[in-house]
């Protein structure tokens, strides 16, 4: 990066950042201003859009696997521009919803798109990037995406301050806007077909892969990634649970929670490139999941301290917890997309990052309910608790990649015993 700018150089990242940039302003937007949308204008109620949102998401995983199948046997850049080109029409179709029904069945659409579009997206990285590439472009997009979605956010406080019909068409109307400029974007980058000759071969790879197992009987590699997806539980806590910490136990007002997540933010669009290094491979990965685990165990004790602080010294220490937290989250993702990537066969990445994002979604799913009860009702003993958990879940992460390792070598010998031997 150029100076402080997440933006890479030119070249085929620049593009794929630029795409990630239109992409995550229209996210921004949508995510400040969907729920009041949604309640204020279309009139449904809290609780109903809150069921609607949870069965969508359940539902939309199930799209996570098959579509990143598909990314391996052809070209990730067309699907995804295509998927983009979808997702237009359903964020657009948010303008018809006129009850909980046509909500629920446009919830579901939209969370079917978004749960392939992310595994598409990690197999197009990977091929945009090459094996030595991924991890730090997975954490440039993840800087940019930051600055996307802060953009987008600030944008949606005109058509929520406005609070009238015309501003918030106006702004489901931007959100489907950004999709089609991303595939216009995405366009621009060239094809990545399965290399000649090798795509049908790549397609029985996969098929065997599946018959004797595939991603989603891949024990080993399904405990690696289970063991990230537990910690992934960081974003639940960061972007719900301590909020409502913020304002009901540690006394602050509500402006500091703007404070707070700008702190992770700001954060995350300096440092995520420079935090990613050395992910690469999967065993110094695991060291840094180990990493992340007991960073993001040392700041819960700091946020279960902000109760019953006076007010400023409340805010200092959230503001501190918040940078620690947000040291523990970068290296995270970067460790969980390096393990993601190295662990799964060249042939069948994409729908190996779509059982990784399956299983990252299924914690999404019980995270609020999870950690509300754990931490915002156990208080300071909750926030230990899940001080405990992170950092088990981080000092396992080593011996787990070594046992996937194994199994993975194990899995290329085979191979090599199964290929007919060449004839002279």
């Amino acid at each position: 990066m150029d100076g402080v700018s997440p933006i890479p150089p030119p070249g085929r990242l620049r593009t794929l950042a630029l795409a990630t940039l239109a992409n995550t302003v229209g996210s921004g937007l949508w995510l400040a201003g969907a729920a009041l949308y949604l309640t204020r204008d279309v009139g449904l109620s809290p609780a109903s859009v809150g069921a609607g949102l949870t069965v969508a998401g359940l539902v939309g995983l199930t799209a996570s696997v098959p579509l990143g199948g598909l990314a391996d046997r052809r070209d990730p850049r067309t699907l995804r521009a295509l998927l983009q080109v979808g997702q237009a029409a359903v964020a657009a179709a948010y303008l018809l919803v006129d009850s909980f029904p046509v909500f629920l069945a446009v919830a579901v659409l939209d969370a079917l798109f978004t749960s392939g579009n992310l595994a598409v997206r990690a197999a197009l990285v990977a091929v945009v990037a090459g094996p030595q590439g991924r991890v730090p472009a997975f954490a440039t997009l993840r800087a940019v995406a930051n600055l996307g979605i802060a953009v987008g956010t600030a944008l949606a406080g005109f058509a929520l301050a406005a609070d009238t019909h015309l501003a918030y068409q106006v702004l489901v109307v931007g959100n489907a806007a950004t999709y089609l400029l991303s595939a216009a974007l995405l366009l621009r980058l060239p094809a990545y077909p399965p290399a000649a000759g090798g795509g049908r071969a790549a397609g029985r790879r996969l098929g065997g892969a599946f018959r004797r197992g595939g991603a989603l009987r891949d024990g080993r590699f399904l405990a690696v990634s289970g063991a990230s997806a537990v910690l992934a539980l960081h974003l639940t806590t960061l972007t719900l649970v301590v909020p409502l910490w913020t304002v009901t136990r540690a006394g602050a007002p509500p402006p500091v929670v703007s404070a707070v997540l700008l702190t992770n933010t700001v954060l995350t669009v300096l440092l995520a490139v420079r935090l990613s290094r050395g992910a690469d491979r999967a065993a110094p990965a695991a060291r840094m999941l180990r990493r992340a685990g007991l960073v993001l165990a040392a700041a819960t004790p700091l946020y279960a301290a902000t109760a019953g602080l006076p007010t400023v010294a409340a805010v200092a220490l959230l503001l501190v917890a918040t940078a620690v937290w947000t040291i523990g989250d970068l290296w995270h993702g970067s460790a969980g997309a390096g393990l993601a990537y190295d662990l799964a066969p060249p042939e069948a990445l994409g729908v190996y990052q779509g059982a990784d994002g399956l299983l990252a979604g299924l914690a999404r799913a019980v995270g609020p309910a999870l950690l509300t009860l754990l931490v915002l009702h156990g208080g300071a003993a909750g926030w230990l608790a899940l001080g405990a958990l992170f950092a088990g879940v981080g000092l396992a992460a080593p011996a787990l990649t070594r046992w996937a390792l194994a199994n993975r070598g194990a899995d290329r010998r085979t191979e090599a015993e199964d290929r007919p031997a060449a004839t002279v």
